[in-house]
């Protein structure tokens, strides 16, 4: 993992309502908040959910809105299943590279299509590739929304075999508070989390979905 980096030190600085990274002051214990980016994927999104059910888990999806549309049935299923759906654009897109109204665009779009699973007009929105451009957050700022980043880097996207994504993690492990990224379109990220769950339940966490902040 890559726990803590300087972007993520910094952005932590800002109100917890504006940027979580962490999720301090909730809770009791020791507790990992895991999050999902990317799907959903009708390959590797539900044995991600059998997974966390088996383990007595639950997470955040951050959904891409043009996916949802082509995969309502992985979309309910994840709600009825008792975890939370965040935003993560309609397209995938690369934020910095729009104007701001084309990403609020894509932000209301994917919110609108959510909302129709979870009944929640706003949802907090994690930035594609965590690209996090200054005027959207200003935009955020004013409105009060909620930029959704984390603290602790999984690397599955890098599609390493999993034995090795599983020692690094294992070398330098989250803490409680910490959101873990990760991101159910590829296997490497099943067999990962198929190892990283029973480890973290005997090292005495609760997993669980992000706090819902503002949206």
């Amino acid at each position: 993992m890559q726990p803590h980096s300087r972007k993520t030190r910094l952005l932590g600085l800002l109100p917890s309502w504006l940027v979580t990274t962490r999720a301090r002051g909730h809770g009791h214990g020791k507790v990992l908040y895991l999050t999902f980016d990317d799907g959903p994927d009708p390959g590797h999104t539900p044995a991600v959910l059998d997974l966390l059910r088996q383990h007595g888990a639950s997470a955040t999806f951050f959904l891409v809105g043009e996916l949802v549309d082509r995969h309502p049935g992985v979309v309910r299923r994840i709600v009825d299943e008792g975890h939370q759906l965040g935003n993560h654009s309609w397209s995938h897109s690369s934020m910095p590279e729009m104007p701001i109204e084309a990403q609020m665009e894509e932000i209301a779009r994917t919110d609108a299509r959510l909302e129709a699973y979870d009944g929640r007009a706003r949802h907090p929105f994690r930035p594609p590739f965590g690209k996090l451009p200054r005027n959207l957050l200003l935009r955020f700022a004013r409105t009060g929304r909620t930029v959704a980043l984390w603290s602790c880097d999984s690397n599955d996207y890098r599609r390493l075999p999993a034995e090795t994504l599983l020692q690094k993690v294992l070398a330098n492990p989250p803490r409680t508070g910490d959101v873990v990224l990760m991101h159910d379109d590829n296997p490497d990220t099943v067999a990962l989390l198929a190892g990283l769950l029973p480890e973290w339940r005997a090292q005495g966490y609760a997993v669980r979905a992000m706090p819902a902040g503002r949206g």
